[in-house]
């Protein structure tokens, strides 16, 4: 059963399609810098990324450092995915840090920077992260777990400059990725 539990994400300007970037472009591998959460082109950019990741069938996040912006800021939607428990709804995150994580599962991840493979990743299964919704002074905290908590740390990776092949255990733990017609 899907427990949902929306965030009141703003109205945001329309936002327009953009590029995505593959593995190995620099800007996957760089910190992304703090910004400021009520700045009209943060604004902006969580609109496009919302509109980027909605373009890309599958996807469920989209870090800024996806679309070559190296910046501290993320949209993420689980709750069409069938694995999913909890799920916040769509939002942008800025600024996100993790506050607390436990329960490491390992499971099959994907990813739009690199879309050839997919690995087997340990992340956390309970997750407790702050950061702000775009246009706001006021910083969230954000529970949850499940598919949404390693969605999140999936995201809070790349804006740290990691994709997942960083966090595999090794050649053994990726395979091609299976295309289906």
């Amino acid at each position: 059963m899907l427990e949902r539990v929306e965030l009141a994400m703003p109205t945001l300007p329309t936002g327009t399609l953009l590029k995505t970037v593959a593995a190995p472009n620099q800007a996957l591998s760089s910190l992304c810098a703090e910004v400021d959460p009520k700045d009209s082109n943060i604004l902006q950019l969580a609109a496009d990324l919302i509109t980027t990741m909605h373009a890309n069938k599958g996807c469920v996040g989209l870090a800024a450092n996806q679309v070559g912006r190296a910046v501290r800021v993320f949209a993420l939607d689980v709750s069409n995915h069938p694995k999913t428990t909890k799920s916040h709804g769509l939002f942008v995150l800025i600024n996100p840090e993790i506050v607390s994580s436990s329960r490491n599962e390992k499971s099959r991840e994907g990813c739009l920077s690199v879309p050839d493979f997919t690995g087997d990743v340990k992340r956390a299964t309970q997750l407790t992260i702050t950061g702000y919704l775009p246009g706001s002074d006021s910083q969230i905290t954000i529970e949850t777990q499940g598919f949404e908590a390693k969605a999140i740390g999936h995201e809070i990776d790349h804006l740290n400059g990691y994709l997942f092949l960083d966090r595999v255990a090794g050649a053994h733990a990726i395979f091609p990725r299976k295309r289906y017609l």
